[in-house]
């Protein structure tokens, strides 16, 4: 790989607010970003990549490449949360280990609008029906987390309550970033197709205050990564190479597969991406509710604190590599 990828992403404005934020906590700065604000920005960036999703989504159609990308998006998050656990339960317990496998079989959104940014930088094109990918990727990787307790440890019976599964299935389909992302995939879809001279109205919305908006949602993601990096010491030598090693492996089994289902380049990356990061949103406020044995430190920590940076700063780029290694360029 061209290792001047990765000072590229290194040195674009959303990683360097991220770096920004991080050195805030290290010089204990006492900048602070109000509360109520992340949450807005963090949604009106799902908002955001949902709609201009679904307007890509209308001109690609459902046929060629959406179909087998979408199915492969949920067949992997399926597949890797198994493949975690099986790789946790060398050193930690049921709970544990499927919590922490849920989150790692799961995505980051910010991730993908960082890979996303990415792409645009490198002028490389990609199609916005991998929205739909990120969409369906966040709910499987709950529910295989809490089937992996209820069938491998059968004796949390005696000490807590049986688990509702209506209510985690609804938590896991229709929380909040999975269902404002589906929704806004379908109005811009809709949108695209009946009434196409509003889209021009959102454009402005939707279009040139998205990156703003980024650079400030990772300036407190980086306070918040750096907040969480003392905690790292509790999870222990072994969770905190896991955090690193089981996304590179899980961006390899991704590269392979988007090869085998004929993915351009810059669908790949997304797709590698998706693979290769981790929930520290979704899929810590389900296992919180339902699998209160785990301990929270664990599949916070190592997400938040290590997955996230690593990815976005020199992950991103060593994936652009093993794409270009693996996937032949559009002729």
């Amino acid at each position: 790989m061209d290792s001047s990828l990765i000072l590229q992403n290194v040195l674009t404005p959303p990683v360097l607010f991220f770096f920004l934020g991080t050195f805030a906590v290290a010089v204990r700065s006492d900048l602070e970003i109000p509360a109520p604000l992340p949450k807005l920005f963090s949604l009106y960036l799902l908002l955001a990549i949902g709609f201009k999703g679904g307007l890509e989504l209308q001109k690609s159609g459902l046929g060629g490449p959406v179909i087998p990308t979408v199915s492969a998006a949920i067949l992997m998050s399926l597949f890797i949360p198994i493949l975690c656990f099986i790789v946790l339960r060398i050193k930690f317990n049921v709970f544990n280990s499927a919590a922490i496998a849920a989150a790692y079989g799961s995505i980051s959104a910010v991730t993908f609008i960082t890979a996303e940014s990415f792409l645009e930088n490198q002028n490389i094109a990609f199609d916005g029906f991998m929205v739909a990918a990120l969409a369906l990727m966040e709910s499987p990787a709950i529910i295989v987390g809490l089937l992996l307790v209820k069938l491998l440890a059968p004796k949390a019976k005696d000490n807590r309550k049986e688990i509702k599964w209506r209510k985690i299935i609804h938590e896991a389909i229709l929380n909040g970033s999975a269902y404002l992302l589906l929704g806004s995939l379908l109005i811009g879809f809709i949108t695209a197709t009946s009434n196409p001279s509003t889209v021009v109205k959102m454009q402005p919305f939707t279009g040139k205050l998205f990156y703003g908006a980024e650079c400030f949602f990772l300036l407190d993601m980086g306070i918040v990564a750096a907040q969480r990096l003392p905690s790292l010491k509790k999870a222990g030598s072994f969770l905190i190479a896991f955090a690193i090693a089981m996304p590179l492996f899980n961006a390899f089994i991704g590269v392979l597969v988007a090869r085998a289902i004929s993915l351009e380049p810059g669908n790949a990356l997304l797709f590698v991406v998706l693979c290769a990061s981790a929930s520290y949103l979704a899929v810590p406020a389900a296992m919180r509710m339902t699998v209160p044995e785990a301990k929270a430190s664990y599949y916070i920590s190592t997400t938040l604190g290590l997955t996230f940076p690593f990815n976005i700063v020199f992950g991103i780029p060593l994936y652009m590599g093993l794409v270009e290694k693996f996937i032949p360029p559009i002729s």
